[in-house]
């Protein structure tokens, strides 16, 4: 496959960033799209020219690192993270066009990486359990209804990449706020915290500069881990329990 590719370069986060012309030449079209910038590097370096940064780290599908906008939309043409989107998605000739994740709270910090440090913060300011749960053996001491377990289990499998918040017209981080407020309120564990967390991690959430949600679902049709926009409306239920007892 040969491709042209326009890719978003910017030296630094102090520096403004602009569009590159490159050209990707005898490309197959089983390699992943990140094995594709490698090789695009491996050109670059092979002519003494700087090669394109961007995130990984685990390729396959679970760290989240790879936070890309392909042709406008986070991750690219597939329901998978940028690692697992392979070539043969794209046809032969195509122009495509490679961006960093657009959202406000994640600035720009070199070519096509950004920090998304604000969902650490906001993981840090809540997404936790106090009780003490034991070691795996210890896992089946608690029976938990299965359709509980289920929707807690659903909401954990979020790997935190951001793209439902580089795919939202507001830049909102509900859906991952609400799949960790989902994941841990569904568990008997995550009870003792269940009104404290949501009220801090929501908080954080506004503090960081995320937008509010306005009910666009791009951000359920573009996350890698099938997250439902349910998690949301658990969220806000939680968050209006909360702020009634917490003024009382």
């Amino acid at each position: 496959m040969n491709l042209h590719l326009k890719v978003w370069r910017q030296k630094n986060a102090e520096t403004k960033g602009h569009l590159v012309d490159y050209e990707a030449r005898n490309i197959p079209e089983d390699c992943s799209f990140l094995e594709m910038l490698d090789l695009v590097n491996e050109d670059l370096l092979s002519r003494g020219d700087e090669p394109i940064a961007f995130d990984h780290d685990c390729r396959e599908g679970i760290c989240g690192m790879c936070s890309l906008t392909i042709n406008g939309i986070p991750h690219g043409p597939s329901e998978t993270t940028t690692c697992q989107l392979y070539m043969r998605k794209f046809k032969d000739g195509a122009t495509i066009y490679i961006e960093p994740f657009r959202a406000s709270a994640f600035p720009p910090l070199r070519d096509l990486t950004v920090n998304r440090s604000a969902f650490d913060r906001i993981q840090q300011a809540g997404g936790f359990i106090s009780a003490r749960v034991g070691a795996a053996q210890d896992g089946n001491s608690i029976l938990i209804p299965k359709t509980e377990a289920d929707r807690a289990m659903e909401a954990a499998a979020c790997i935190g990449c951001g793209a439902c918040a580089a795919a939202c017209p507001n830049a909102s981080a509900m859906l991952f706020v609400g799949a960790k407020v989902t994941h841990l309120g569904s568990l008997p564990q995550g009870q003792p915290e269940r009104e404290r967390r949501v009220l801090a991690m929501v908080k954080k959430m506004d503090e960081e500069g995320f937008g509010n949600c306005s009910n666009y679902l791009e951000c359920e049709a573009v996350c890698p881990a099938e997250i439902p926009v349910a998690v949301i409306g658990q969220m806000n239920r939680d968050y209006s329990v909360a702020l009634l007892k917490d003024n009382l």
